[in-house]
């Protein structure tokens, strides 16, 4: 199956969430390349980048359970590779 190389941005405003939301990524971690996350502690909010190959299918169903978790916001990004 063709892969797509992709960038989710996450931004956490809900600190509740961030249990969920690590089940999330070590659920999907065949596919994730890297991740890097920021606390910005002036702003009460984590900012979360995770690079990503895999079905575009996979993205998009990682990036859709990501945001339905209650005060996390999150954009994908795709490459044209």
């Amino acid at each position: 199956m063709e892969t797509r190389v992709a960038i989710i941005g996450v931004i956490v405003e809900e600190e509740a969430s961030v249990e969920k939301l690590n089940q999330l990524l070590h659920h999907y971690s065949l596919y994730i390349v890297g991740r890097m996350g920021i606390p910005y502690r002036e702003k009460g909010i984590n900012i979360i980048s995770i690079a990503i190959d895999a079905p575009q299918d996979i993205i998009s169903a990682l990036s859709g359970k990501l945001g339905a978790l209650k005060g996390v916001s999150c954009k994908a990004v795709y490459s044209k590779v």
